[in-house]
């Protein structure tokens, strides 16, 4: 029997012939795992309120031969959440895969934040997250089938200084992935999440060259040092394929150790 390793991978991973809908397409995150789904056959259809930046991802993706289209999406209107799901629905016809990765933080104590950053976090990371997921199940369940992807955060079980607010949102998405795993099972529905550790990204680059944060940041990460949003895409088309058929209500960081418990103190060794 000849070993086909292309052959066995494709069939564990490939994402062909899967429509795949992804909120904050045109963010750090959410571009390199659009063009990271694309990349192994999905059909991936761009949402998030950023046309430019997401029209911009979309084409790279088309011109590597990979299949996409752009759709406007701001998660805090319903309206425009109900349009552009039936967009998706009117371009490709169904829904396989939801990926919701738009999320925005703003770094303040808990005695400065206003209201109105308060509701903007939340209506983004936790409210938007609810009803575009349950816009998206009424049509996986008429399908019996899907697979909703949550994009969590270290801080869904960690917290940091002058994150409190992105904290209870964090913590939010991945009591909202329980709930969806154990309501929606039986409509053939998985729901996962994937928490990122400490990413470096255009809107993280601040903090990474803040030398007392930086410094903070690595003694509390086994590996000493920020990830790159590519690290998160193996996981991703995991969660997203047919090889996780079998995983529900789960939640998997990718931190570098950081949850582990970050770098040990001196202990005796003879290495």
């Amino acid at each position: 029997m000849s070993l086909c390793i292309g052959e066995n991978l494709k069939k564990l991973f490939s994402l062909e012939n899967k429509v795949v809908l992804l909120t904050g397409a045109a963010g750090g995150i959410g571009s390199v795992l659009a063009e990271g789904f694309a990349s192994v056959g999905a059909e991936v259809a761009l949402c998030d309120v950023n046309v430019e930046r997401m029209d911009a991802v979309t084409q790279r993706i088309l011109d590597n031969s990979g299949k996409a289209s752009s759709h406007y999406l701001n998660v805090m209107e319903m309206k425009s959440i109900k349009e552009c799901v039936q967009s998706v629905l009117d371009q490709y016809g169904r829904i396989d895969v939801l990926v919701n990765c738009a999320g925005i933080n703003v770094r303040e104590g808990f005695l400065d934040v206003e209201e109105s950053t308060y509701d903007r976090i939340m209506n983004i990371n936790l409210k938007g997250m609810y009803f575009i997921s349950q816009e998206v199940a009424k049509h996986m369940w008429q399908n019996k089938k899907g697979n909703i992807i949550n994009i969590a955060s270290h801080n869904s079980v960690g917290m940091l200084g002058g994150c409190s607010v992105y904290g209870a949102s964090k913590s939010g998405v991945a009591a909202l992935t329980r709930s969806m795993a154990v309501e929606w099972a039986q409509y053939g529905i998985r729901a996962n999440a994937l928490a990122p550790g400490h990413i470096l990204t255009d809107l993280t680059t601040v903090t990474w060259e803040n030398p007392k944060r930086s410094s903070y940041l690595k003694e509390r990460i086994a590996m000493e040092r920020p990830g790159n949003p590519e690290e998160l895409l193996g996981m991703a088309i995991m969660l997203a394929s047919d090889s996780s058929s079998y995983m529900t209500g789960s939640m998997i960081h990718i931190d570098g150790g950081c949850l582990a418990g970050g770098t040990p103190w001196p202990y005796d060794t003879k290495y």
